[in-house]
């Protein structure tokens, strides 16, 4: 299986992160999700399921930002056109990200499932999507957590890749 994301100057493009538009951050986060090219998956792949996570947020926070989660993804789905996490509607299952954390106290109940984007706060960081191509369709529901999720797709992994997507600080 094969990632594309289309990355400016080896960096994702400003417009999904941290320098967004205005009109496109909510609450200080960026909520337009990128495009993601997907190829040479499993035949036998009855649906996808995807992590975008931040390592590099362990010494900022001391957790793993989560930035986004999605499953039951159709295999025919291999074009995930920008701004999916707002417009795929029931098409696709969507899990919570960190601001979901009752530790942070965001209030903002729009923000913590979906889309959440990069934001590093003290130099370039190295965000992670991971996508799986799974033997079955999962039984999970929205607001789903990630630990969740890897549990889910235990024993149904019939492929899987992953991208370093670096995103500016400034």
């Amino acid at each position: 299986m094969e990632i594309n994301v289309h990355l400016v100057d080896g960096l994702l493009p400003d417009k999904y992160g941290k320098f967004a538009p205005a009109n496109d951050i909510k609450n200080g986060k960026p909520v337009i999700s990128f495009p993601i090219k997907l190829s040479n998956i499993p035949a036998s792949t009855k649906s996808l399921a995807f992590t975008f996570t931040d390592p590099d947020s362990i010494p900022v926070c001391g957790f793993e930002w989560i930035h986004w989660t999605a499953a039951n993804i159709s295999p025919e789905q291999l074009d995930i056109p920008e701004d999916f996490s707002r417009s795929a509607g029931s098409s696709v299952v969507q899990g919570k990200n960190s601001s979901a954390s009752p530790l942070l106290g965001d209030n903002d109940e729009d923000l913590k499932v979906g889309y959440n984007g990069p934001n590093p706060p003290d130099q370039t960081h190295d965000y992670v999507l991971k996508v799986y191509a799974l033997s079955d369709t999962l039984d999970i529901k929205e607001g789903f957590w990630m630990n969740e999720l890897l549990h889910k797709i235990e024993g149904k992994v019939l492929d899987s890749a992953q991208i370093t997507l670096p995103s500016r600080a400034n």
